[in-house]
């Protein structure tokens, strides 16, 4: 799966409206609590494309599943290729009169059975991919969520945006600068990631 579409959907699964509330003294907080230059109050935002694509914890977790997703691809190949020669080899067979009628009709039975086993392995798989990759967007999603939510609560922002480069699927055409604090997001996301992966040792 495309790592675009990946970054798509995360895009979609988040919508962060930022709510004052009373500081929190987290080292997740605190890794972005430098002087930020919209004030309290202000509309922000961050760009979910760069976030995704700098996102340690996105990255790591994209690239087992990458992994995992090529394996399965591999074998699912591997079995049509396997399926596509026997059936070569059974129509050769027949061509030369090598079979008997009740013998090819055997053997044409046990080819369709291998076909309908081959196409519902591939399926089964395509859908626990699918499932694993919406899992994995989930998680980074609520990662992201949970993050921003702690980060306002030192700099209480009246709304934080996302905004993608797809324009047809972000809220922020364009923006002053001065607003985007997308930078801010992405560090006290690695720096959280870095404590989180430290403390699960």
């Amino acid at each position: 799966m495309k790592k675009n579409i990946l970054i798509c959907g995360a895009a979609a699964l988040i919508t962060l409206v930022a709510c004052n509330q009373t500081p929190a003294n987290t080292p997740a907080v605190q890794a972005t609590a430098a002087d930020t230059t919209a004030a309290p109050g202000s509309i922000v935002y961050f760009d979910i494309d760069r976030v995704m694509q700098g996102y340690d914890m996105y990255n790591d977790l994209n690239s087992v599943f990458e992994t995992k997703a090529s394996g399965i691809q591999a074998e699912i190949d591997r079995r049509g290729k396997k399926l596509e020669k026997d059936a070569a080899d059974f129509q050769n067979k027949v061509d030369k009169g090598l079979l008997t009628t009740s013998v090819a009709q055997v053997q044409y039975q046990k080819l369709q059975e291998q076909q309908s086993q081959y196409q519902q392995y591939a399926v089964t798989k395509q859908q626990e991919m699918a499932e694993e990759n919406q899992v994995m967007m989930n998680q980074i999603a609520d990662a992201i969520a949970s993050f921003v939510k702690e980060f306002n609560q030192e700099h209480k922002y009246a709304l934080i945006l996302t905004t993608s480069g797809n324009i047809m699927s972000t809220p922020v055409v364009t923006g002053d600068e001065r607003l985007d604090i997308t930078d801010k997001i992405l560090a006290g996301l690695n720096a959280a990631y870095i404590k989180s992966k430290g403390s699960n040792k």
